[in-house]
């Protein structure tokens, strides 16, 4: 069912089109006490209609249909609408979410095909610090795209093709390995160095090396076997991390570069064919309209380079005419980094105009900012070596465990071992989601870990204690849930329960603005603020020694459907939420 939000935009549109065709309601929380929602949609019609915004308010509540929503509808001196729900209305609301198995969130209107391109590590390297904002963000979107009912295609564009797979296959074969169909190079950043250095020191391996990439690309069987072993090494690698990450990418979801290989002769000759090439310096380019340089002049998109090589651009092209065409894309997101903002847009640009890019569908830079360390400088070690994402997951643990031990002793050896994984990579993902992704955030393990504020140990600590409180009832919240529908509903005298029912009933306007505009954070401050509510609800509103067994069934009602809102919510982001903290 449609949050109050929708619904009273909903109701309020017919009126505010009545003024003008298309006038936006501009429904909000309020900040007023006592009230839920105001529309403030007559501010910025009556500068057009040249027409006083008290006025133009009062006609909006007189040809809206709001009694059965709202106890209370008046409008102030400035034109703001204030909205007060009904509690009969909102207990209703509440009782309805409380027995839906999506707690309210609603599907999309049309089913899409959206592909996902996100993570992206390169072969015979180690993922990263550098990884992890494209790997957790591309994660949460594909969950929240897939819980509103879209089909998400994962797409892991892998770097596993290119000259320096020359220089790491010669470095396999005087490793020894050659033979060998179990790669065990170890440490796959030690071995992508040992490689660079004996590059760089020897003519003899630089020759070699360059002999084997013609070999690579000319399709060698024993060159394509000892590719393949690197390949399939570094697939298992990555897997490993995102199990441990808890995201959704799976070995058959990686399509690296070389899958476009052979397609990226098709791909110039179809520019060629559609008049779209160029050739300047002996290169052969595309400029697409409206990119220039800073003197001006029309900016090159280079699909094939002087000597007849390609580059990222061709496989970029590549890549978005197969999305678009044998994947049948509606939707393409590319959860890459802000820098490549105008690399894509000139890709996008160009692809369009090749008509590889349908009408009515899109592609969409998904940009994230950086990642930084205390000095605001990119995130590296303190002796300013790149962080391994597989030393930051057993950082992120180790400390959860120091922290999940200083709050809760009690827990077993066990418990306290699982409860430290779900925070440690609970609280990683999530100072990440929180932050608005355009932007780049510091990196703090001291503020992500902390049981209070917008962080994941208190989402989950919040979980946890409304779990304790069943607990000592002796009583199964899911159970009460599915019994919604035969419990009265909630009873809502208090102003914090009134507060907290309104916040519960929140959770599909936060999960459909996340996915608007693909920022988790949005999701993320929804949950923190109805964490608070129910801090607030607890504080106030005792739920076991109620004063009657009507106002303790109703709490426990209303403490049952947050405790499935923060876990769903949660696992939206993929986060888990532990019920014993």
């Amino acid at each position: 069912m449609a949050g109050p939000l929708a619904l009273l935009s909903a109701r309020l549109q017919p009126a505010f089109d009545h003024l003008a065709t298309g006038a936006d309601p501009v429904v909000r929380p309020s900040t007023r006490e006592g009230v839920d929602f105001q529309a403030n949609g007559a501010l910025p019609l009556a500068k057009v209609l040249g027409r006083p915004p008290a006025e133009l308010a009062a006609e909006v509540v007189a040809g809206a249909r709001l009694d059965d929503l709202c106890a209370e509808v008046d409008v102030d001196a400035k034109g703001f609408v204030n909205l007060t729900l009904g509690g009969e209305w909102l207990a209703a609301a509440v009782a309805a979410v409380s027995a839906d198995p999506r707690l309210g969130r609603s599907r999309g209107e049309r089913p899409l095909t959206v592909v996902v391109d996100y993570s992206s590590p390169n072969v015979a390297k180690e993922m990263a610090a550098h990884h992890v904002r494209t790997t957790i963000i591309g994660d949460a979107l594909c969950r929240l795209l897939a819980d509103a009912g879209h089909r998400v295609v994962r797409e892991n564009h892998v770097g596993d093709w290119g000259t320096q797979f020359g220089m790491l296959i010669e470095h396999l074969v005087d490793a020894g390995e050659a033979g060998s169909e179990e790669l065990s190079v170890g440490d796959l950043d030690g071995f992508y160095r040992e490689a660079r250095a004996a590059f760089d020191a020897s003519e003899d391996f630089r020759e070699r090396s360059r002999r084997r990439v013609v070999s690579l690309q000319s399709g060698d069987p024993e060159t394509l076997r000892l590719w393949h072993q690197l390949v399939d090494q570094s697939i298992g690698y990555f897997a490993a991390v995102y199990r441990r990450l808890g995201v959704l990418l799976q070995p058959e979801d990686v399509v690296g570069e070389s899958f476009y290989n052979d397609q990226l002769p098709e791909v110039v000759a179809e520019l060629e064919t559609k008049g779209l090439l160029v050739e300047s310096e002996g290169a052969r380019c595309v400029f697409p309209s409206g990119f220039t340089n800073r003197d001006g002049q029309p900016l090159p998109l280079i699909v094939q380079k002087s000597d007849g090589g390609y580059n990222y651009a061709t496989t970029d092209l590549a890549t978005l005419r197969d999305r678009f065409g044998r994947l049948g894309a509606d939707l393409a997101l590319y959860v890459v980094g802000a820098p490549q903002a105008l690399h894509f847009q000139m890709v996008f640009a160009v692809g369009r105009s090749a008509g590889w890019v349908p009408a009515g569908r899109e592609p969409v830079h998904v940009a994230f900012g950086n990642m930084l360390g205390s000095d605001r400088k990119m995130f590296k070690t303190r002796a300013g070596d790149v962080v391994k994402m597989s030393d930051l997951l057993d950082e992120a643990v180790q400390r959860a465990a120091a922290a999940v031990e200083r709050k809760s002793p009690d827990l077993t050896a066990g418990e306290a071992g699982a409860v430290a994984v779900a925070v440690g990579i609970g609280a990683l993902k999530y100072a990440d989601l929180s932050t608005d992704r355009t932007r780049d955030y510091v990196f703090d393990w001291d503020r992500m870990l902390a049981f209070e504020g917008n962080t994941a140990p208190y989402l989950q600590y919040a979980h946890a204690r409304i779990h304790s409180i069943f607990r000592r009832a002796e009583r199964d919240p899911a159970a009460l849930l599915a019994g919604a529908p035969a419990v009265a509903a909630p009873g809502l005298g208090e102003p914090e329960e009134r507060a907290l029912a309104v916040a519960v009933l929140g959770f599909d306007t936060a999960v459909g603005a996340a996915l608007e505009s693909y920022s988790p954070h949005k999701l993320c401050a929804y949950l923190f603020e109805l964490a608070g509510s129910f801090t607030a609800f607890y504080e106030r509103c005792p739920v076991l020694r109620a004063e009657s067994p009507s106002v303790r069934e109703s709490r426990l009602l209303l403490s049952a459907v947050t405790a499935a809102v923060l876990r769903s919510g949660l696992g939206l982001l993929g986060i888990e939420a532990p019920e014993r903290m």
